[in-house]
């Protein structure tokens, strides 16, 4: 299935998910009691790292971030950029770094 293609991003995108999750709920939770926040820059540089995907399914399912235009905007291009990088990658055989 992946014969060319290492699996270690797919181990980078998981855990980058899971703490992206993480770190939404915390700040989901922390926004609810008037505390100290997440900061931005911070979940999108966990998404940047591939967290996008757990990122996703957090704001859904804690809305948590999904009115927030200048974030949403953010967010999006950087699951942009990871799809175009990908696209490259598996169909275009483009490689940036060998992994």
């Amino acid at each position: 299935m992946l014969t060319g293609v290492s699996r270690f991003p797919l181990l980078v995108y998981g855990i980058a998910s899971i703490l992206a999750f993480g770190l939404y709920g915390y700040d989901k939770q922390q926004a609810k009691a008037g505390q100290w926040r997440t900061p931005e820059k911070l979940l999108h540089a966990v998404e940047l790292l591939g967290g996008w995907p757990g990122a996703l399914l957090a704001q859904q399912m804690f809305r948590h971030k999904t009115r927030k235009l200048s974030y949403q905007v953010w967010f999006w291009l950087i699951v942009a950029m990871h799809q175009v990088i990908w696209l490259d990658v598996l169909f275009l055989k483009v490689t940036l770094v060998d992994l």
